[in-house]
């Protein structure tokens, strides 16, 4: 599936509506929102400075947060103009709108190299409806197409399938950026003949979630590690008892049979062989959300059955090491999923350890290490890992639809090389 990117195409003087993924935390600050992470910007500067310097007029087009068709001021794309701006040391100009007479006229004014950003696309409704009518007013400023919100490509939205659609309806074209391309290649072409030992690491709440992607994956690896919530449930399968631990007891049927076709297969499928538990005791308190506050006592480790007043919390140290050993002569290494809450840090050695071993495996063993996206990254991240990866997705959702072998609208709708 080669996909034309921006290294292909002749931008000079043209019009290019860039979809990037701009979808940043914000909180308040001395009553104004403040960016608290720039990574997602950051991402996209390759892409943004490529196209700058081939001539092209750049109209960025993205959403933030869940406005649910409303102007709301907090997810205003005004404060990331101005991050956009010091990142790239020139100005950024920026129209609270998206569509419209004063996009048209910003868009005009543009001068080969300049950059326009265009306010929140999901203060529409018809953004998420992929409304015909709402793309084509989006693409009127578009010569040319260009997405590079990868994190956005498994949603059928206006601005990230609609204009793509009319501008190459119209003999344009519609590219991968830089960021887009790269997820491409680590996430379909370099997992298609993988060099082995190939090692999945597979994490998070629940086996529902992570099902066809351990289906898909049973195809290709030689390992898989089972960490995270979903355990629980391939323990419960097997008649192990997980106390208040969070289960899937409708999913006891799935687990089994993901065991039994790596049984097939011959695919070294783990589990792990202990868990970090701690005895939640309600506090009486609620949280900001209204939910209940506990306090964890008597954290231990336990390899067998788990109390019925104790909770899993994390793969425990025996697991972690026998992981570690099989990670370290991977010469391919996908993870997606932390082992447990890593965000606590009674809980988070597993998860930690699991990080490291992925580093090690990549320094010392030449391996490629591909890191699926979503809370695996903000682990790697959070233990100070994150560069000596070979690759960490941006996509989170359409990372996990893509490793599942589902067709993404946004990467569909771009033209083939």
């Amino acid at each position: 599936m080669a996909k034309l990117t921006v290294r292909d195409i002749d931008v000079r003087g043209k019009r290019v509506f860039l979809r990037v993924d701009y979808n940043v935390p914000l909180e308040e600050k001395d009553s104004q929102m403040v960016i608290t992470d720039s990574t997602r910007i950051i991402e996209t500067l390759p892409t943004l400075k490529l196209l700058m310097e081939k001539g092209g007029r750049l109209i960025l087009a993205a959403h933030l947060g869940r406005p649910k068709g409303k102007r709301e001021v907090t997810m205003s794309l005004a404060p990331v103009a101005l991050k956009l701006s010091e990142l790239l040391g020139k100005p950024v100009a920026f129209v609270d709108d998206c569509i419209g007479d004063k996009v048209a006229s910003a868009a005009a004014a543009l001068k080969d190299g300049e950059v326009l950003l265009l306010e929140n696309v999901r203060y529409y409704s018809e953004e998420e409806n992929n409304d015909p009518a709402f793309a084509e007013k989006l693409a009127k400023v578009a010569d040319l197409y260009v997405n590079d919100a990868f994190g956005a490509a498994h949603r059928a939205h206006a601005s990230t399938e609609g204009v793509a659609r009319i501008v190459t309806r119209r003999g344009g074209l519609a590219a991968a950026g830089l960021l887009m391309e790269r997820e491409l290649k680590f996430l379909g072409d370099e997992l298609e003949n993988p060099a082995r030992p190939f090692v999945v690491i597979l994490g998070g709440a629940k086996v529902s979630d992570k099902i066809k992607v351990i289906d898909r994956l049973l195809e290709k690896a030689d390992t898989i590690l089972i960490g995270g919530a979903m355990a629980y449930t391939f323990k419960l399968a097997h008649g192990v008892k997980t106390g208040k631990s969070l289960v899937e007891p409708d999913h006891k049927g799935t687990a089994l049979a993901a065991e039994e076709k790596a049984k097939l297969r011959q695919v070294n499928f783990q589990l792990p062989t202990d868990t970090i538990i701690a005895t939640p005791v309600d506090t009486g308190k609620l949280n900001k959300k209204g939910k209940p506050v506990y306090d964890l006592t008597q954290i231990r480790t336990v390899s067998g059955d788990i109390p019925d007043d104790a909770e899993g919390f994390s793969i425990g140290p025996e697991t972690a090491a026998n992981y570690v050993k099989i990670i370290q002569s991977a010469k391919t290494v996908l993870w997606n999923g932390p082992m447990g809450m890593f965000e606590d840090a009674r809980f988070a050695a597993g998860t930690n350890a699991v990080a490291q071993a992925v580093v090690d495996a990549t320094r010392n063993n030449g391996a490629k290490s591909i890191i699926g996206g979503g809370d695996s990254v903000k682990a790697l991240n959070k233990a100070g890992l994150g560069d000596q990866v070979t690759f960490m997705s941006t996509g989170g959702g359409a990372s996990l639809e893509f490793l599942e072998g589902a067709v993404l609208p946004g990467v569909a709708a771009l033209s083939e090389k």
